[in-house]
């Protein structure tokens, strides 16, 4: 069977981090009973038309963590799945305890994600962060003792606050963790224009030092045994996050929760994005879809062909014309033709060149 993901939006956060610009609220925690009510109602009435069973399931936001554990527990249950099923819950680091990680691990949650960021103070500050420095090897510790096999962190790189040497003291902080995580993320931070970073100009992040910021931790991670899997994902063998794949697959998936958004067979749709209107659409018995397009086949083929190539996996040699102006920027090997990491933050040069590229 082909891989199927289904995408659990939590639009809750106990903070909202000066770069954030997605649809999450600090200030609507008194919306989180009907909100569960109304994601498992919406759920209901997938599972009612034949929602097949996911291969992956995962739990962003926001901040999931911001439910309760029995919340969470109870929409994954509502949820078909598949036996061997990969769970994913983001979680806040200071949301982290044994208490709640074991109760994720006996609901059939099977990965956690992080955001730490980074280890050094300055940084954490800079990007709005409320989580001590030593959260890496609390989180680390926890997870474990939880029995969790497989988990991930993310890392932000661009901070004017950062230096080089912090990125360094970061990679080191998570690398010489007795459990070290065995997937790691790594960002480029982007001024949203509606953030307060955003409408800093003076906190904008300088673009060379971001370069050369992804170039260090690429490299670390690779000669710590850390496979590059995707433009920011690096993975010990084994430990790759599948729901990620859905998407850079072109695959399928539905999305549950305000502003979540699905695609099924080229057809793109997304919930509503404010909590109070999904709840009230929801309670009114009306499906909460806030808008929808069907992409054409050519658009689909551009589509895959740009996901594709910005992984390890690559795109065959004939999907370019020519490869005479990108020699220098990809790598061909078997037919086929992936991103040098010189390359990597600089993709869209390469991905504009393909033959499917409107």
């Amino acid at each position: 069977m082909r891989p199927f993901g289904v995408y659990v939006h939590v639009p809750f956060c106990a903070h909202r981090c000066d770069y954030c610009a997605f649809a999450t609220y600090d200030d609507r925690d008194e919306l989180r009973d009907d909100y569960v009510s109304a994601v498992l109602s919406e759920i209901a009435g997938e599972v009612a038309t034949g929602l097949e069973p996911a291969s992956s399931v995962f739990f962003g936001g926001g901040t999931p963590s911001r439910l309760t554990p029995e919340q969470l527990v109870d929409i994954l249950a509502a949820i078909p799945r598949t036996a061997d099923a990969e769970v994913t819950v983001e979680c806040n680091p200071e949301d982290a305890t044994l208490e709640r990680l074991r109760a994720y691990r006996a609901g059939g949650v099977t990965r956690m994600s992080y955001g730490v960021q980074s280890t050094q103070p300055a940084v954490l500050r800079d990007l709005g962060r409320r989580h001590g420095t030593m959260a890496h090897e609390t989180v680390s510790r926890l997870t474990h003792e939880a029995g969790f096999a497989t988990w991930n962190m993310d890392l932000i790189v661009g901070s004017r606050a950062e230096t080089l040497e912090d990125v360094r003291a970061t990679l080191r902080d998570l690398l010489e963790l007795e459990f070290a995580p065995p997937h790691i993320s790594c960002y480029a931070l982007t001024p949203e224009p509606a953030t307060p970073l955003g409408r800093d100009p003076r906190r904008h992040p300088d673009e060379d030092a971001t370069a050369d910021a992804y170039d260090l931790v690429g490299a670390t991670l690779e000669a710590h045994g850390y496979e590059w899997e995707e433009i920011s994902n690096w993975a010990r063998p084994g430990h790759e996050c599948r729901h990620n794949h859905v998407y850079w697959d072109h695959g399928d998936y539905v999305g549950f929760g305000s502003a979540a958004h699905s695609h099924r067979s080229g057809r793109r749709y997304w919930n509503v994005r404010t909590p109070e209107r999904y709840i009230a659409l929801v309670q009114r018995g009306e499906r909460p879809v806030g808008g929808e397009e069907v992409l054409d086949q050519a658009t689909q083929a551009f589509e895959r062909d740009s996901l594709a190539l910005r992984t390890r996996r690559g795109v065959p040699v004939e999907a370019f014309a020519s490869l005479d102006e990108i020699r220098h920027l990809v790598d061909v090997r078997e037919d086929r033709v992936t991103l040098t990491p010189q390359a990597r933050l600089v993709a869209n040069q390469v991905i504009i060149r393909l033959k499917s590229a409107p």
